[in-house]
Protein backbone atom coordinates (compact mmCIF):
# COMPACT_ATOMS: atom_id res chain seq x y z
CA UNK A 1 0.00 0.00 0.00
CA UNK A 2 1.23 3.55 -1.20
CA UNK A 3 1.70 5.59 1.77
CA UNK A 4 2.12 9.89 0.99
CA UNK A 5 4.50 11.71 2.86
CA UNK A 6 3.18 15.14 3.96
CA UNK A 7 5.49 17.67 4.81
CA UNK A 8 6.13 19.10 7.91
CA UNK A 9 5.96 22.93 8.06
CA UNK A 10 9.23 23.08 9.50
CA UNK A 11 10.71 21.32 6.60
CA UNK A 12 9.54 23.71 4.42
CA UNK A 13 12.26 25.78 2.32
CA UNK A 14 12.92 28.85 4.01
CA UNK A 15 14.08 32.07 1.90
CA UNK A 16 17.27 33.02 2.44
CA UNK A 17 17.77 35.31 5.16
CA UNK A 18 20.74 37.03 2.80
CA UNK A 19 18.63 37.71 -0.48
CA UNK A 20 16.57 40.69 -0.06
CA UNK A 21 13.25 40.68 -0.31
CA UNK A 22 11.51 42.48 -3.63
CA UNK A 23 11.58 46.32 -3.97
CA UNK A 24 7.70 47.29 -2.83
CA UNK A 25 5.77 49.05 -5.25
CA UNK A 26 4.97 52.81 -3.88
CA UNK A 27 2.93 54.61 -5.52
CA UNK A 28 3.78 58.40 -5.92
CA UNK A 29 0.26 60.79 -4.78
CA UNK A 30 -0.94 63.27 -7.27
CA UNK A 31 0.84 65.97 -4.94
CA UNK A 32 4.31 65.02 -4.91
CA UNK A 33 3.90 64.87 -8.61
CA UNK A 34 2.72 68.18 -9.18
CA UNK A 35 5.35 69.48 -6.82
CA UNK A 36 8.40 68.25 -8.32
CA UNK A 37 7.10 68.40 -11.60
CA UNK A 38 7.00 72.07 -10.84
CA UNK A 39 10.73 72.19 -9.45
CA UNK A 40 12.13 70.99 -12.28
CA UNK A 41 9.76 72.91 -14.44
CA UNK A 42 11.29 76.07 -12.52
CA UNK A 43 14.80 74.68 -12.89
CA UNK A 44 14.46 73.69 -16.76
CA UNK A 45 13.04 77.80 -17.00
CA UNK A 46 16.11 79.33 -15.56
CA UNK A 47 18.22 77.34 -17.73
CA UNK A 48 16.17 77.93 -20.79
CA UNK A 49 16.37 81.74 -19.77
CA UNK A 50 20.10 82.01 -19.03
CA UNK A 51 20.89 80.15 -22.54
CA UNK A 52 18.53 82.30 -24.44
CA UNK A 53 19.60 85.16 -22.78
CA UNK A 54 23.81 84.82 -23.49
CA UNK A 55 22.36 83.39 -27.37
CA UNK A 56 20.82 86.87 -27.99
CA UNK A 57 23.76 88.78 -26.79
CA UNK A 58 26.50 86.58 -28.51
CA UNK A 59 24.50 87.22 -31.53
CA UNK A 60 23.43 90.36 -31.37
CA UNK A 61 26.67 91.57 -30.97
CA UNK A 62 28.98 89.97 -33.88
CA UNK A 63 28.69 92.75 -35.66
CA UNK A 64 30.46 95.28 -33.22
CA UNK A 65 33.48 92.65 -33.66
CA UNK A 66 33.09 92.29 -37.26
CA UNK A 67 32.06 95.67 -38.99
CA UNK A 68 34.21 98.56 -39.62
CA UNK A 69 34.74 100.53 -36.69
CA UNK A 70 35.04 103.75 -38.77
CA UNK A 71 31.58 103.15 -40.14
CA UNK A 72 30.09 102.55 -36.62
CA UNK A 73 28.44 105.56 -35.27
CA UNK A 74 29.04 104.60 -31.94
CA UNK A 75 32.56 103.44 -32.32
CA UNK A 76 33.59 106.58 -34.79
CA UNK A 77 36.86 105.03 -35.99
CA UNK A 78 38.19 103.56 -32.31
CA UNK A 79 38.23 99.86 -31.66
CA UNK A 80 36.11 98.04 -29.64
CA UNK A 81 38.00 97.09 -27.08
CA UNK A 82 39.54 100.81 -25.99
CA UNK A 83 35.82 101.78 -26.19
CA UNK A 84 34.42 99.27 -23.86
CA UNK A 85 38.12 99.12 -21.70
CA UNK A 86 37.26 102.42 -20.01
CA UNK A 87 33.65 101.74 -19.12
CA UNK A 88 34.80 98.40 -17.79
CA UNK A 89 37.10 100.62 -15.43
CA UNK A 90 34.66 102.76 -14.48
CA UNK A 91 31.96 100.39 -13.45
CA UNK A 92 34.68 98.15 -11.47
CA UNK A 93 36.08 101.08 -9.50
CA UNK A 94 32.24 103.02 -9.18
CA UNK A 95 31.05 99.10 -7.53
CA UNK A 96 34.36 98.56 -5.68
CA UNK A 97 34.03 102.17 -3.87
CA UNK A 98 30.46 101.68 -2.79
CA UNK A 99 31.50 98.08 -1.91
CA UNK A 100 34.15 99.41 0.49
CA UNK A 101 31.91 101.86 1.89
CA UNK A 102 28.54 100.07 2.31
CA UNK A 103 30.39 96.77 4.15
CA UNK A 104 31.78 98.05 7.30
CA UNK A 105 28.11 100.08 7.84
CA UNK A 106 26.16 96.24 6.90
CA UNK A 107 28.43 94.50 9.38
CA UNK A 108 27.87 97.25 11.67
CA UNK A 109 24.00 97.78 11.63
CA UNK A 110 23.49 94.44 11.52
CA UNK A 111 25.34 93.43 14.44
CA UNK A 112 24.18 96.25 16.22
CA UNK A 113 20.38 94.30 15.25
CA UNK A 114 20.92 91.17 15.91
CA UNK A 115 22.91 91.26 19.47
CA UNK A 116 23.49 94.81 20.67
CA UNK A 117 19.63 96.42 20.22
CA UNK A 118 16.62 95.77 22.26
CA UNK A 119 14.23 93.29 20.77
CA UNK A 120 11.72 96.29 20.11
CA UNK A 121 14.36 98.75 18.50
CA UNK A 122 15.96 96.04 16.60
CA UNK A 123 12.31 95.16 15.47
CA UNK A 124 11.95 98.81 14.07
CA UNK A 125 15.43 99.21 12.65
CA UNK A 126 15.51 96.18 10.55
CA UNK A 127 11.75 96.92 9.48
CA UNK A 128 13.87 100.57 8.39
CA UNK A 129 16.53 99.43 6.73
CA UNK A 130 14.38 96.52 4.69
CA UNK A 131 12.23 99.53 3.78
CA UNK A 132 15.48 100.74 2.12
CA UNK A 133 15.33 98.25 -0.61
CA UNK A 134 11.92 99.05 -1.92
CA UNK A 135 12.54 102.82 -2.98
CA UNK A 136 12.98 102.91 -6.83
CA UNK A 137 16.64 103.61 -8.46
CA UNK A 138 16.08 107.04 -9.88
CA UNK A 139 14.81 108.38 -6.41
CA UNK A 140 18.42 107.66 -5.16
CA UNK A 141 19.81 109.04 -8.30
CA UNK A 142 17.74 112.76 -7.67
CA UNK A 143 18.52 112.44 -4.23
CA UNK A 144 22.32 111.70 -5.11
CA UNK A 145 22.45 114.71 -7.89
CA UNK A 146 19.95 117.22 -6.66
CA UNK A 147 20.44 117.11 -2.60
CA UNK A 148 23.90 114.85 -1.69
CA UNK A 149 26.37 115.97 -4.31
CA UNK A 150 25.62 119.66 -3.16
CA UNK A 151 25.86 118.45 0.63
CA UNK A 152 29.49 116.37 0.07
CA UNK A 153 31.00 119.51 -2.52
CA UNK A 154 32.39 121.58 0.89
CA UNK A 155 33.71 118.03 2.28
CA UNK A 156 35.41 117.58 -1.00
CA UNK A 157 37.56 120.75 -0.87
CA UNK A 158 38.08 120.19 2.91
CA UNK A 159 39.58 116.75 1.24
CA UNK A 160 42.04 118.20 -1.51
CA UNK A 161 43.54 120.70 1.16
CA UNK A 162 44.25 118.71 3.95
CA UNK A 163 44.94 115.52 1.65
CA UNK A 164 46.16 116.70 -1.38
CA UNK A 165 49.21 114.77 -1.36
CA UNK A 166 46.95 111.33 -1.99
CA UNK A 167 46.79 111.13 -5.11
CA UNK A 168 42.80 110.20 -5.00
CA UNK A 169 42.34 114.00 -3.66
CA UNK A 170 45.26 115.56 -5.25
CA UNK A 171 42.99 116.55 -8.38
CA UNK A 172 41.16 120.20 -8.87
CA UNK A 173 37.75 119.79 -6.74
CA UNK A 174 34.17 119.72 -8.87
CA UNK A 175 31.89 122.49 -8.36
CA UNK A 176 28.93 120.57 -8.45
CA UNK A 177 30.21 117.29 -6.67
CA UNK A 178 28.85 115.34 -9.04
CA UNK A 179 31.55 113.25 -9.11
CA UNK A 180 32.68 109.04 -9.14
CA UNK A 181 32.69 109.25 -5.05
CA UNK A 182 29.29 110.48 -4.99
CA UNK A 183 27.92 108.08 -6.85
CA UNK A 184 29.73 105.41 -5.10
CA UNK A 185 28.13 106.84 -1.95
CA UNK A 186 24.36 106.31 -3.56
CA UNK A 187 25.28 102.79 -4.73
CA UNK A 188 26.32 102.14 -1.09
CA UNK A 189 22.93 103.68 0.00
CA UNK A 190 21.10 101.66 -2.51
CA UNK A 191 23.61 97.79 -1.56
CA UNK A 192 23.51 98.50 2.05
CA UNK A 193 20.03 96.97 2.52
CA UNK A 194 20.66 93.62 0.84
CA UNK A 195 23.99 93.13 2.89
CA UNK A 196 22.66 94.18 5.92
CA UNK A 197 19.54 91.79 5.86
CA UNK A 198 21.82 88.88 4.68
CA UNK A 199 24.34 89.32 7.56
CA UNK A 200 21.57 90.16 9.88
CA UNK A 201 19.79 86.31 9.35
CA UNK A 202 23.78 85.16 8.88
CA UNK A 203 24.92 86.16 12.58
CA UNK A 204 21.20 85.37 14.38
CA UNK A 205 21.68 81.60 13.18
CA UNK A 206 25.05 81.26 15.04
CA UNK A 207 24.19 78.44 18.13
CA UNK A 208 23.71 80.35 20.88
CA UNK A 209 25.62 77.47 22.60
CA UNK A 210 28.49 78.41 21.05
CA UNK A 211 28.04 82.26 22.02
CA UNK A 212 27.05 81.01 25.48
CA UNK A 213 30.13 79.01 25.78
CA UNK A 214 32.55 81.81 24.89
CA UNK A 215 30.78 84.34 27.47
CA UNK A 216 30.64 81.35 30.38
CA UNK A 217 34.48 81.58 29.91
CA UNK A 218 34.94 84.87 30.55
CA UNK A 219 35.08 86.90 27.15
CA UNK A 220 33.19 89.79 26.44
CA UNK A 221 30.70 90.33 24.07
CA UNK A 222 32.82 91.55 21.01
CA UNK A 223 35.00 89.03 21.48
CA UNK A 224 32.41 86.47 21.77
CA UNK A 225 31.01 88.24 18.36
CA UNK A 226 35.22 87.42 17.06
CA UNK A 227 35.26 84.16 18.14
CA UNK A 228 31.52 82.54 17.22
CA UNK A 229 29.62 85.08 15.34
CA UNK A 230 32.14 86.15 12.38
CA UNK A 231 33.74 82.70 11.47
CA UNK A 232 30.49 81.26 11.36
CA UNK A 233 28.60 84.20 9.08
CA UNK A 234 32.00 84.26 6.96
CA UNK A 235 30.25 82.52 4.10
CA UNK A 236 27.29 84.79 4.33
CA UNK A 237 28.85 87.63 4.82
CA UNK A 238 30.74 86.76 1.38
CA UNK A 239 27.93 86.14 -0.26
CA UNK A 240 26.23 89.01 1.10
CA UNK A 241 29.03 91.38 -0.69
CA UNK A 242 28.99 89.27 -3.83
CA UNK A 243 25.82 89.93 -4.18
CA UNK A 244 25.59 93.69 -3.24
CA UNK A 245 28.73 94.03 -5.82
CA UNK A 246 26.53 92.57 -8.44
CA UNK A 247 23.89 94.86 -8.37
CA UNK A 248 26.39 97.85 -7.83
CA UNK A 249 28.17 96.65 -11.04
CA UNK A 250 24.57 96.81 -12.89
CA UNK A 251 22.78 99.60 -11.50
CA UNK A 252 21.98 102.36 -14.55
CA UNK A 253 19.88 105.16 -13.53
CA UNK A 254 21.38 106.05 -10.43
CA UNK A 255 24.43 106.75 -11.73
CA UNK A 256 23.56 108.32 -15.17
CA UNK A 257 21.99 111.04 -13.18
CA UNK A 258 24.64 111.63 -10.44
CA UNK A 259 27.94 110.85 -12.46
CA UNK A 260 29.38 113.78 -14.80
CA UNK A 261 30.77 111.45 -17.19
CA UNK A 262 33.53 112.03 -19.60
CA UNK A 263 34.71 108.18 -20.73
CA UNK A 264 38.45 108.45 -18.97
CA UNK A 265 39.95 106.07 -16.56
CA UNK A 266 40.84 107.99 -13.76
CA UNK A 267 41.55 107.33 -10.08
CA UNK A 268 40.46 110.73 -8.92
CA UNK A 269 37.59 110.86 -6.82
CA UNK A 270 36.28 114.35 -6.30
CA UNK A 271 37.45 116.02 -9.68
CA UNK A 272 34.69 116.64 -12.57
CA UNK A 273 36.29 114.47 -15.07
CA UNK A 274 34.81 111.13 -14.34
CA UNK A 275 35.00 107.49 -15.73
CA UNK A 276 31.22 105.60 -16.88
CA UNK A 277 29.96 102.86 -15.98
CA UNK A 278 28.66 100.21 -19.21
CA UNK A 279 24.89 100.42 -17.81
CA UNK A 280 25.12 104.24 -17.84
CA UNK A 281 26.38 104.50 -21.13
CA UNK A 282 23.87 102.51 -22.79
CA UNK A 283 20.98 104.31 -20.97
CA UNK A 284 22.59 107.48 -22.27
CA UNK A 285 23.53 106.01 -25.93
CA UNK A 286 20.58 103.54 -26.86
CA UNK A 287 17.68 106.40 -27.46
CA UNK A 288 20.05 107.58 -30.16
CA UNK A 289 21.83 104.51 -31.53
CA UNK A 290 20.97 102.96 -34.82
CA UNK A 291 22.77 100.10 -37.02
CA UNK A 292 25.57 98.46 -36.10
CA UNK A 293 25.70 101.23 -33.28
CA UNK A 294 23.01 99.13 -31.54
CA UNK A 295 24.99 96.17 -31.75
CA UNK A 296 28.14 97.97 -29.85
CA UNK A 297 26.05 99.21 -27.24
CA UNK A 298 24.30 95.37 -26.65
CA UNK A 299 28.32 94.03 -27.45
CA UNK A 300 28.92 96.04 -24.12
CA UNK A 301 26.06 94.34 -21.76
CA UNK A 302 27.75 91.47 -22.97
CA UNK A 303 31.28 92.58 -21.42
CA UNK A 304 28.87 93.03 -18.29
CA UNK A 305 26.95 89.73 -18.77
CA UNK A 306 30.37 88.17 -18.30
CA UNK A 307 31.60 90.34 -15.62
CA UNK A 308 28.96 89.58 -13.30
CA UNK A 309 28.74 86.24 -14.14
CA UNK A 310 32.30 86.07 -13.01
CA UNK A 311 31.63 87.44 -9.56
CA UNK A 312 28.84 85.31 -8.77
CA UNK A 313 31.38 82.54 -10.08
CA UNK A 314 33.72 83.98 -7.62
CA UNK A 315 31.43 84.03 -5.05
CA UNK A 316 30.37 80.84 -5.14
CA UNK A 317 33.72 79.56 -5.17
CA UNK A 318 34.94 81.77 -2.18
CA UNK A 319 31.66 80.12 -0.23
CA UNK A 320 32.19 76.53 -1.27
CA UNK A 321 35.74 76.86 0.19
CA UNK A 322 34.24 77.91 3.56
CA UNK A 323 32.02 75.08 3.39
CA UNK A 324 34.06 72.87 5.69
CA UNK A 325 32.85 75.08 8.72
CA UNK A 326 29.78 73.79 10.17
CA UNK A 327 28.06 75.96 13.51
CA UNK A 328 27.94 71.92 14.83
CA UNK A 329 31.33 71.37 14.58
Amino acid sequence: MATTRTESPRTRATPDPATPPPPAKTTRRAGDLVFSGTAMGAGVTILVLLAAVTVFLVAESIPAFTGDPAANPILKGEPFLEYVGPLVFGTIWSALLALLIATPLSIGIALFISHYAPRRAAAVLGYIVDLLAAVPSVVFGLWGGIVLAGMVQPFYVWLNENLGGIPLFAAPVSATGRTILTAALVLAVMILPIMTAICREVFLQTPVLHEEAALALGATRWEMIRMTVFPFARGGMVSAAMLALGRALGETMAVTMVLSVSGVVTFDLITSTNPSTIPANIALNFPEAYGDGVSVLIATGLVLFVLTFGVNALARWIVNRRAEFSGAN
